[in-house]
């Protein structure tokens, strides 16, 4: 009864001004991102409910009646406070939503969302469906084919473990980061390495000359064991970030299906899943030269720092107006982030971290969403969250059902 209550409150339009006023000086107070303990969290729920009870009494503090908050004894003192309301107040309920805003943002994220009318977030509730195990995020998981053919699973690799690929060592360090180490000159022909994550996976690898590569879930990268001639060249498949070591004699290709990456030492990302929209190539530091492949007719674009190009509908190579780095790169910082985003975007994000399946029962819903939450929590923290921002699903033997309202 009390939820339901909630939900009104929040899908009201004249309390719009109180949910914003609280869920500011919750991200206002801390990091979004990280855990707090209660140590921390206690004493700044105490402080929000205060103000919002000021907000609404106009600046008068009345303590709530019949209303306390009660810690459970136990022996690392991190259990949440419980609300327990002696005595029901129909209109002074705004401790609910200050609590409950509270909890949802401490566990590292927010959601907002642009919705039509009379689409509240409380009408767009679908109930939990039974299930036996729940869902975890994806995690370091990826398996490097060899030149040979072997394949290896570097996820269960001892820490520190090294070994042998012709003349160049293979490392896993404490991090788990696995790094090539050149051990000799290497006169022979060019053999390649392929690194690939799986759905649910994500991997940082360093090559053999130095350059830093961050792999997302459902991607690839083939390399050679030593680059050699002109270039470096390697190919992508998914979405990776790079941090290119720096040679001027050998600029650094990145090759993917569509087009080509070249820089000379930089940090930037290309996203090239097959099922995305749009292929694209997002600059952090330094410059590139984006270009169609041999495949496609020749266009290309320079791109500095905070520019973006992509491949449009008609595979035409442009430049993205006014385009958000922080989204681009969000999931090398273990965050989802949209921007303006359909259900379609925000649900294949969804599937390739969690590797689960998604469906959508009746048409694909036309709403737009804008907010950004942790890559860390499970499938139903995230489930939870959609909801709450007006995306009707639900979870049926390991998959996803989107829902209409």
């Amino acid at each position: 009864e009390e939820e339901n209550e909630l939900w009104e409150l929040i899908a009201d339009d004249r309390y719009k001004h109180l949910v914003k006023n609280v869920m500011q000086t919750i991200l206002q107070e801390r990091e979004v991102g990280s855990a707090s303990p209660a140590s921390h969290w206690v004493p700044l729920l105490e402080k929000i409910m205060t103000m919002a009870q000021t907000q609404e009494t106009g600046g008068t503090i009345k303590p709530y009646p019949g209303i306390r908050l009660v810690q459970k004894e136990t022996a690392n003192d991190e259990t949440p406070l419980i609300p327990i309301n002696k005595r029901r107040q129909k209109n002074t309920r705004w401790w609910w939503v200050a609590a409950s805003l509270f909890v949802l943002i401490s566990s590292g994220s927010y959601f907002l969302f642009n919705q039509s009318k009379n689409n509240g977030p409380g009408s767009s509730i679908a109930k939990n469906s039974q299930r036996n195990t729940p869902v975890v995020p994806g995690s370091n998981k990826a398996y490097l084919t060899l030149s040979d053919g072997a394949i290896v699973d570097l996820d269960s690799l001892d820490e520190g473990s090294v070994f042998n690929e012709g003349a160049v060592k293979i490392r896993k360090k404490e991090d788990g980061q696995i790094f090539y180490e050149v051990a000799a000159k290497n006169t022979a022909d060019v053999v390649y390495n392929t690194i690939a994550t799986p759905r649910g996976g994500k991997y940082e690898i360093g090559l053999p000359d130095g350059t830093k590569v961050w792999l997302n879930a459902e991607s690839s990268l083939k390399f050679p064991l030593s680059f050699k001639g002109d270039s470096r060249t390697v190919f992508l498949s998914g979405e990776g970030y790079f941090e290119i070591a720096k040679n001027t004699k050998m600029p650094f290709k990145v090759n993917t299906s569509d087009i080509q990456v070249e820089v000379l030492g930089t940090h930037f990302n290309v996203n090239a899943y097959k099922d995305e929209n749009k292929m694209t190539t997002t600059v952090l530091e330094g410059a590139v030269k984006v270009s169609k492949s041999s495949q496609l007719e020749g266009q290309s674009l320079i791109l500095r720092p905070g520019q973006q190009a992509g491949l449009d509908e008609d595979i035409n190579l442009r430049m993205v107006e006014h385009p958000n780095i922080t989204e681009a790169i969000a999931w090398k910082n273990d965050m989802f982030e949209f921007n303006d985003a359909g259900i379609i975007s925000i649900m294949r994000q969804v599937s390739r971290w969690y590797n689960v399946e998604v469906s959508f029962a009746e048409g694909v819903p036309v709403k737009k969403f804008t907010g950004k939450f942790s890559r860390n929590v499970s499938l139903d923290q995230i489930i939870n969250m959609l909801r709450f921002a007006g995306i009707n699903m639900k979870l049926e033997g390991g998959n996803i059902i989107v829902l209409q309202e």
